[in-house]
């Protein structure tokens, strides 16, 4: 098991037939053209996508977001076919009643426990698209390396980007508070430890492997993404290791919760290629955004717990079916049951070591 392929979606509104009593979401019914009949054209398109990732292998690890609930999932799994995949879902909230979700394949992954998922409902005005948490272990005898995985739905551009950017900067929030839970503990642990942690404790919460994935609705270059969840192009903050006292002891309470936890973006080098991205939008100066990312903590950088994170393997499947005639994504039309998906997937590896 030397690596771990990965993918993320935004699989565009897979929704089943029937409209929910706890979600707005009677777009996707069949009196408004959404049969039975899409619903199965749309799985394959899916599913034949999904089997074409990684050369035709197909992810270990995958994200998805526009997913209705864990039967719309079932069925897409189901035509995929594989027989190691298992889900980990929660239902979340939502207004649209749509969630995120990751799927898991058993040879390589144990299966998370109840304790091992969480669900982060993001409140608004109105409960929207949550941040999903699941604890992975890898298989394996003895201490095996541990992954720590927030799939990501931020609030989208739909009634402007500037108008809608304090609500990606809420989600925003709210996901770096996550992720300083995982790299750091909290006041309260911190002041009660008896006796207290030690440096070596510290630098081990400070490296742990986490890695986040998702559609932010969001350029790697923007205010939420860069100055909220601290998500940068360089490593210079990210290499910063958890420093101790001139004499190798654990930094004073002040300083060590002042410490911020931040991410590196592997997205960027992707930035500069002419009509690449995830997502197609004319009115934009730039008509391909790239909205779909994976983010990672230092521990996944530098390979420090187990795990490394392969930034050169970095894409977006942006080929047949998955892209139109344009090459743009193709999304799916529900009077011609053609298309898929109104993003393209993102795709990546993780050594493990």
């Amino acid at each position: 098991m030397p690596e771990i392929k990965l993918a993320f979606w935004n699989v565009g509104n897979l929704f089943d037939t029937t409209a929910s009593p706890l979600a707005t979401d009677l777009e996707f019914t069949p009196e408004q053209g959404w049969t039975p009949e899409a619903f199965d054209a749309k799985v394959k398109a899916l599913a034949g996508v999904i089997k074409l990732l990684h050369g035709g292998t197909g992810p270990d690890l995958l994200g998805l977001c526009e997913i209705e609930n864990e039967d719309v999932l079932k069925a897409l799994l189901k035509e995929i076919g594989r027989e190691d995949y298992q889900i980990a879902h929660l239902d979340s909230p939502d207004l649209r009643g749509i969630d995120t979700t990751l799927v898991y394949s058993d040879k390589i992954f144990r299966k998370p426990a109840k304790s091992d998922m969480r669900g982060h409902t993001v409140h608004l005005r109105y409960a929207t698209r949550d941040i999903f948490e699941v604890r992975l272990r890898l298989k394996g005898s003895g201490t095996t390396p541990e992954l720590s995985v927030l799939v990501n739905h931020w609030p989208s551009r739909k009634n402007g980007q500037y108008e809608t950017e304090p609500l990606r900067i809420t989600a925003a929030e709210h996901a770096g508070r996550l992720v300083d839970g995982y790299l750091k503990f909290s006041r309260a642990e911190f002041l009660a430890a008896n006796p207290p942690f030690t440096l070596d404790q510290l630098q081990q919460r400070w490296n742990r492997n986490v890695l986040l994935m998702g559609d932010f609705n969001d350029e790697p270059y923007s205010r939420s993404m860069l100055d909220y969840l601290q998500a940068a192009k360089d490593l210079d903050h990210v290499e910063e290791e958890m420093k101790g006292t001139a004499g190798g002891k654990p930094p004073a309470a002040k300083a060590y919760l002042a410490r911020n936890a931040y991410l590196f973006n592997p997205m960027w080098r992707l930035l500069a290629t002419p009509d690449v991205g995830t997502h197609f939008y004319s009115a934009a100066t730039n008509s391909m955004n790239l909205l779909d990312q994976f983010v990672l903590s230092r521990g996944l950088v530098y390979g420090l717990q187990g795990l490394k994170f392969d930034s050169g393997s970095v894409g977006i499947f942006n080929q047949p079916p998955a892209a139109g005639p344009s090459g743009r994504p193709q999304n799916f039309d529900r009077e011609t049951l053609k298309g898929v998906s109104d993003h393209f997937p993102i795709t990546a590896k993780i050594e493990v070591l």
